[in-house]
Formats: structure tokens, C-alpha cells, sequence
């Protein structure tokens, strides 16, 4: 049986259908599921064998981006959802759902300092952007869902918080240390500057993931660059067979397909 995927819903999500469509793609039976009948016990997080949390302006980002989906999270479904992650089931968080999980307490998910160390904050443009960006996936990362991509691959951002901060320069190189800097913001043998940093994340930080690797949250959409023909260039680039999101998708459903 393909595995079944939860694809979280909330006040303001509205990149679900997005992402139950790549997940349907990648080999997955995707469920859209409201983070109600999650509360209210209709329907268990154990019953998946991966969540993915999408974009969109969850509750109209009252209070901060994700932030009260967060609150959601860590006081209505905490227990079910920390135990998701501790038996090593995959957990992905796009956009807004990487808010939501850096400001839930999974992300970056160390255990020895439970103060806030990372957070997502205004664009240093003070604008929305979005744009096509260059991604490349750090090989030293323990993320199952970045095995593979060795090289440059290409997806769609569109955010106003998504500059990704440190809380100080040691929370930054045990960041790297511990190899938790799973996707990076690049331009090639030029400095990463904007816009191709399209937000001025510290370190070019376009997604990070827990020690254990389970859990992975990124800014960019790869939801919205499964298909060959979302890329600005599919009439001239006619040998890409699919999108170069596409591929996180396929290891994440392998991923949970393999526990």
C-alpha cells in the first residue's frame, strides 16, 4: 500500500491542494486533513506515516507568521506529534510550515537548550518575494529528503518572513556542525547576495532539519515545481522530464514507505 500522507490544514493554509498533488505524484495516498479533527481525536496522527505542513498565511499570521498554528501544535496536538517525530516519521514544513515548526520547538530540535535559537523574520527587502531561486542541498546533512540532490536544482519562493536568524554565532556553527543546514540559498561561483538570497538568510539558510533528520522545513515552494511545465524555461529546457521539487517529495514518501 502507498503510504498516506497528512497534509495539515489551518485557517489561511492554501497551499494543500499543491501539496497533496505532488505527494500523489511521488507515489503517496495524501489526505487533507483540518488541524481540528486532530484536536478533537476524529482523526490520529499515528494512522500516517508522513505530515507535511504547507504554505499560506495560517490564521492571517496574527501575532507572527505561524505562530498560532504553532501554539496549535506544541498545546492541542503535542504529545501525538512529538511522538510522530521521536519514532523517526517523517514531518515536512513548507513555507509557512516552517514557521510553524521553528516556533512549535521541532526545529532545530536539539534538546540540550530549550531557549528559541532560530527563528524567521521580515525579509531584509521589507517586501514579498517572489521569485525562482537556486538551491543546493549541503551532502553532510542527515535529512533523508535531501539525499540525492548533489546538485544545483531550481523552485519558486514566495514569502515577506523568510529571512532565517540565529540567536548568536555558537547557535550558527552548531547549526553546521551538527550538519543540520540541509538546504542553501546559491548562485554558482557568485557571492550569494539578493536576489539570489531572496530574503538574506544568515549562512544563505534556506531550510534546516533535526539531529535525528525526520523533520526538514524550507522556505521555498518545491510543491510548485513537480511538474516540468511550472518552470519559467520548461519551452526551452524541453529534457526536464519533472520538476526539480519533485525529488523531495519522492524521498520523503520513500523515506516513510522504508520505517
Amino acid at each position: 500500500m502507498p503510504p498516506k500522507a497528512l497534509i495539515l490544514r489551518a485557517p489561511g493554509i492554501n497551499r494543500d491542494k499543491d501539496v497533496a498533488f505532488a505527494c500523489e505524484l511521488a507515489g503517496a495516498t495524501p489526505e487533507r486533513v483540518h488541524v481540528n479533527q486532530i484536536a478533537a481525536g476524529t482523526v490520529r496522527l499515528a494512522d500516517y506515516a508522513l505530515i507535511i505542513i504547507p504554505g499560506g498565511f495560517s490564521y492571517g499570521d496574527h501575532l507572527g507568521a505561524g505562530k498560532l498554528l504553532a501554539v496549535d501544535l506544541a498545546h492541542r496536538l503535542g504529545e501525538p506529534l512529538h511522538r510522530f517525530v521521536a519514532d523517526g516519521r517523517p514531518v515536512i514544513g513548507i513555507c509557512n510550515g516552517f514557521q510553524v515548526l521553528v516556533k512549535a520547538g521541532l526545529l532545530p530540535g536539539w534538546d540540550d537548550d530549550p531557549a528559541p535559537a532560530v527563528t524567521l523574520t521580515e525579509n531584509e527587502s521589507a517586501r514579498f518575494e517572489c521569485r525562482w531561486v537556486r538551491l543546493e542541498a549541503d551532502p553532510g546533512c542527515p535529512c533523508p529528503f535531501t539525499d540525492g540532490l548533489a546538485q544545483t536544482f531550481e523552485v519558486p519562493v514566495a514569502h515577506g518572513e523568510g529571512r532565517v536568524a540565529v540567536r548568536d554565532r555558537a547557535t550558527l556553527d552548531a547549526l553546521r556542525a551538527r550538519g543540520l543546514v540541509a538546504l542553501r540559498y546559491t548562485a554558482g561561483a557568485n557571492p550569494v547576495a539578493y536576489p539570489a538570497n531572496p530574503n538574506g538568510s544568515c549562512d544563505d539558510i534556506a531550510g534546516i532539519c533535526n539531529p535525528q533528520g525526520n523533520v526538514l522545513g524550507l522556505m521555498p515552494h518545491p510543491e510548485n515545481a513537480v511538474l516540468p511545465q511550472q518552470h519559467p524555461r520548461w519551452t526551452r529546457e524541453p529534457w526536464r522530464e519533472a520538476g526539480d521539487g519533485l525529488a523531495i517529495f519522492r524521498n520523503a514518501v520513500r523515506y516513510a514507505a522504508s520505517l
